[in-house]
């Protein structure tokens, strides 16, 4: 876009600047800059955000080009969500019964002396249980090694022969 000459304001229709700054424009030193090489970064869409695009562009042509008529008219039944009398009646009870026990009267409640019993057995029975348990350990517990060895010897004299007669004759 070149300007023309006749495109192009008067001196007298630009802005005027003040003497100070335009001295100092035109006494800047070019020379003092650094030279940059500029880069420009296009970033372009990958194939996914691509293909996005194009399904959702889609989506919503469908969405503009839909053609209402094409529908089938139905009916449409209500139902009723109110519980039955069943269910209400229930529902009355639980709330009274809570109700019940959030305002009971403690009032009206009679003193009651709480008696405590004690289960424990009597001493003679622990006692007698102890012993039991010691005598039941004793025999468990039995260490044979400790026996002295013995030889037993039979004595089982046979009668003699004047012995039984006299036996049989008495």
């Amino acid at each position: 876009m070149a300007c023309s000459v006749s495109d192009t304001p008067s001196l007298k229709d630009l802005p005027k600047v003040a003497t100070d700054l335009k001295s100092q424009l035109e006494g800047f030193n070019t020379s003092c800059l650094r030279d940059v090489d500029t880069n420009e970064k296009i970033v372009l869409p990958s194939a996914e955000d691509v293909a996005t695009e194009k399904n959702q562009k889609s989506l919503f042509d469908g969405i503009e080009k839909f053609d209402a008529s094409r529908l089938k008219h139905t009916e449409t039944q209500e139902k009723n969500p109110l519980p039955d009398k069943d269910v209400v009646a229930a529902e009355k009870a639980h709330q009274n019964l809570l109700d019940g026990v959030e305002h009971f009267d403690k009032t009206q409640m009679k003193h009651a002396t709480t008696e405590e019993k004690n289960p424990l057995p009597p001493i003679e029975a622990i006692e007698a249980e102890k012993e039991k348990n010691k005598f039941l350990n004793g025999i468990e517990n039995f260490d044979p090694s400790k026996l002295k060895h013995t030889e037993t010897c039979e004595k089982n004299p046979l009668p003699t022969k004047d012995v039984i007669e006299q036996e049989k004759t008495a």
